[in-house]
């Protein structure tokens, strides 16, 4: 069933930051099928690129015999995770969390077997909104010393700006959430991003302490560039895998415009393309490289989006980029005949399009001869479209070097 430890694999792959106990995990996951779990608070309606990390992870384990518990955080997100936080987390709903919490589930179906015995996912309000305060305190409580927790990183990021004591609670729930799903489900391992290292230490000490049992935790690396900055920032944001907050366009160009030293980063922790093949990719030079962009934006695009959105996603691409004439799949602006003929101002249209979030950045981007009309640069701040702009109903718009929109006639 196991052929290669897929320690190794993960390993190989550049995923692995930290492990709790590397002899007994290497040994756990080479001997038996284990379960394992990772959480996803649902603070907003879509999974973004981050979470897509946690996402190949859990593929990669069940594609080597594992069994993921992809756990929605309905309980926890009612507290707000302090770590790498400048702030305390917005209160949300319980509607609107679990709304969220909805729209989560959608994609991990996409990318996970939830069939008999290969997966499991369940929300950890299920057990944590019910609880009993002050038998929670001393059943769990008792087992956490508030010296140890105030030294955890989580928790000293913040100290100087105020720490409540509702989120100091968080730790304890996620150590407790590790406790439920050990006794009820088997699971023996905790995984998450490497700013959660605290909390998963918490868990397996937790259950080592209160029922003498094995536990395991290991974090994964975060996607950052070759500088070390986070990778998934956007103009507009963060890089969202909900077709409706990142296109299936946008998020295409975001990866075929990665620096050249992150192709090989990208290929590795997003694809799963051999490593043969990605060392291959990621060794081509000059203009070749391209071609290993190329292949790791359609291959990421495919796997979020679905083949028919990738297809559509290259070939717009293509189709600017390399003199083709497809242009439908391009970011589309509607906009009334009328409108052109009475003098709009083009700022004032991509101001009203979210192409720019101010008129300042519109005319500091066009005093930077960064907006561009067709082939003509735009040199004016005060410049109205005209008729003439449009042939066959349509003109293209261009931001910067790599930013197209269609504007079209209706």
């Amino acid at each position: 069933m196991m052929s290669k430890n897929v320690l190794d694999v993960l390993e190989e792959r550049g995923f692995i930051e930290q492990l709790t106990h590397p002899e007994e995990i290497r040994e756990l996951l080479e001997k038996e099928k284990v379960t394992f779990y990772i959480g996803f608070d649902p603070t907003a309606d879509s999974l973004h690129i981050g979470h897509y990390i946690q996402i190949m992870v859990m593929s990669i384990m069940q594609q080597h015999g594992h069994r993921p518990i992809a756990l929605l955080g309905g309980g926890t997100t009612m507290v707000g995770d302090p770590s790498d936080r400048t702030g305390m987390r917005q209160m949300m709903t319980f509607e609107t969390i679990n709304h969220n919490a909805m729209q989560f589930k959608k994609v991990f179906e996409k990318f996970l077997d939830f069939s008999e015995g290969k997966a499991v996912m369940v929300n950890n309000a299920d057990w944590l909104m019910d609880l009993n305060y002050i038998e929670f305190l001393r059943e769990v409580g008792v087992h956490f010393s508030v010296n140890r927790m105030l030294g955890a990183e989580a928790y000293k990021n913040r100290m100087e700006r105020g720490l409540t004591f509702l989120e100091f609670n968080y730790m304890i729930m996620q150590a407790y959430d590790f406790l439920v799903l050990n006794q009820k489900y088997g699971c023996k391992m905790q995984f998450g991003g490497n700013d959660q290292w605290s909390n998963i230490l918490a868990g397996t000490e937790l259950i080592r302490k209160k029922d003498q049992k094995e536990a395991f935790g290991m974090t994964f690396t975060l996607l950052t560039n070759s500088e070390g900055k986070k990778m998934g920032k956007t103009e507009k944001g963060a890089l969202w895998l909900d077709a409706d907050k990142t296109s299936p366009y946008d998020f295409y160009q975001y990866w075929r415009n990665v620096d050249d030293a992150d192709v090989k980063t990208c290929l590795s922790l997003l694809t799963f393309i051999p490593m043969a093949e990605v060392n291959a990719l990621s060794a081509l030079e000059g203009s070749e490289i391209n071609r290993a962009k190329e292949r790791l934006a359609y291959e990421v695009t495919e796997m979020v989006h679905g083949t028919q959105a990738a297809r559509e996603a290259e070939s717009a691409a293509k189709a600017l980029f390399g003199g083709g004439e497809d242009l439908s799949k391009v970011p589309t602006v509607k906009v009334s005949a009328k409108r052109i003929e009475e003098g709009l101002n083009l700022i004032e249209l991509m101001l009203e399009s979210d192409i720019i979030k101010t008129k300042s950045e519109g005319r500091r981007l066009i005093e930077q001869k960064g907006v561009y009309l067709g082939d003509a640069t735009i040199e004016s701040h005060e410049y109205n479209l005209l008729p003439g702009d449009f042939e066959g109903g349509m003109a293209m718009l261009r931001k910067g070097k790599k930013k197209y929109y269609k504007i079209e006639l209706i």
